[in-house]
């Protein structure tokens, strides 16, 4: 059962005192605005403790539920009306600011509660038009602000102007054209709050500040996608040799795996996760790399002499690890410093040659070496497991 009704002098302020159509407060001296201010400020610190304390001292979910979903229920109705109580008193001055501080402080009590207590909310429900409207509005402003601060700076663009117009047309679409959830709302606030700490950089990598906070945001908007994946295959492209592109493209795809992401967001729930795009990118980009280098390199050993031939294969070690797993070990041997090479590239190159699978004779280095930086689970279980064997024989021994 949810407890009682914490918002009764608020609820009373708005929808009797301040209610021009139930008292004469049009009528009202400075010494009583100033006096319901004062109060106001009081109540409102009461509030905030008492819906933090209730849902800390409350065991059961569903009453923490019931209780914030009440909360926050009452506060949009009560801003509801404090708006219209707002625009009734338009030209009455002292009263209008007395209700923007009323309508402000109604708007902090639902923010302490859509950010410290979202997971309570059901986030599927249309969110009511005064406050979507509102909302909208104090975004638009902060949008407009931010692009004053970042429009003149390289580094941001173009992914600032094209996040801006997916912003834009967002914001400012028709009610009737867009639905809006609290689960879009709540991502546009906290889109926003990260917006607003970002600095001024000149920072050149291929990753921006920006691009960090929208990859982090799952920022899937496919004119973003496109910019990004754009973006990255020129930092690759500088390189002009294909091994050279390879280690760059491999180098942006790890950078790009170590960037922060937040968890169960999407800025388009009707488009692919970012990650999961961006992804699937890098892996046609290497494939395609892989088999570039693979057709460079294969009309030079059909020269090889049969006789050659014959003797390069008895010299082959002959593994049953596949060439995804053999590369997992080695890579690991490289990184602890078992084995002394100049480079993990050097490494592959001198040791693929004298390898072999049951399944593949002749394996590439720069694809054993590709293939050690985008493992799959299975693969890395299986590496584990052999390694886990070989320990097993030497204590034995």
């Amino acid at each position: 059962m949810c407890t009682g009704y914490i918002l009764q002098w608020l609820d009373t302020l708005v929808t009797v005192t301040l209610n021009p159509g139930k008292s004469p407060i049009a009528k009202a001296t400075t010494d009583e605005v100033t006096k319901i201010l004062e109060q106001a400020a009081i109540e409102k610190e009461k509030i905030e403790t008492t819906v933090k304390s209730t849902v800390f001292n409350l065991d059961d979910d569903v009453q923490i539920r019931c209780t914030i979903k009440k909360y926050h229920s009452s506060l949009i109705a009560l801003l509801d009306q404090a708006i219209a109580n707002r625009t009734s008193l338009s030209d009455h001055e002292l009263l209008r600011q007395l209700l923007d501080k009323t309508v402000a402080t109604i708007d902090e009590l639902l923010a302490l509660i859509e950010t410290r207590f979202i997971s309570y909310l059901d986030l599927e429900e249309r969110v009511p038009a005064t406050y979507l409207l509102l909302v909208k509005k104090e975004l638009n402003k902060k949008l407009s602000s931010l692009s004053k601060k970042h429009k003149n700076l390289p580094v941001y663009q173009p992914a600032f102007d094209i996040m801006k117009g997916d912003l834009d047309l967002l914001l400012n679409s028709s009610e009737d054209k867009q639905l809006h959830s609290f689960r879009q709302l709540f991502y546009l606030k906290e889109l926003f709050r990260e917006l607003e700490e970002l600095q001024p950089t000149e920072d050149t990598s291929v990753y921006s500040a920006l691009d960090h906070i929208l990859i982090a945001m799952n920022f899937n908007s496919k004119a973003y996608i496109f910019n990004l994946t754009q973006r990255i295959a020129m930092h690759i492209n500088r390189s002009e040799q294909l091994p050279e592109r390879m280690e760059q493209l491999l180098f942006d795809l790890k950078s790009f795996k170590q960037c922060h992401r937040k968890p169960n967001i999407i800025f388009n729930i009707k488009d692919a996760d970012l990650h999961e795009q961006i992804n699937n990118w890098f892996s046609q980009e290497l494939f395609y790399l892989e088999k570039k280098i693979h057709y460079l390199v294969h009309p030079l050993k059909a020269k090889v002499t049969d006789q050659a031939a014959k003797g390069e294969v008895k010299q082959k070690i002959r593994s049953v690890l596949s060439v995804d797993q053999m590369a997992l070990i080695l890579r690991a041997a490289d990184e602890t410093k078992i084995i002394a090479t100049k480079s993990l590239s050097n490494l592959f190159k001198t040791i693929a040659p004298y390898l072999s699978t049951p399944y593949q004779e002749n394996i590439s280095y720069d694809s054993m070496r590709s293939k050690s930086y985008s493992a799959e689970i299975k693969d890395k279980a299986v590496a584990v497991e052999m390694l886990q064997q070989i320990i097993k024989r030497i204590k034995e021994y």
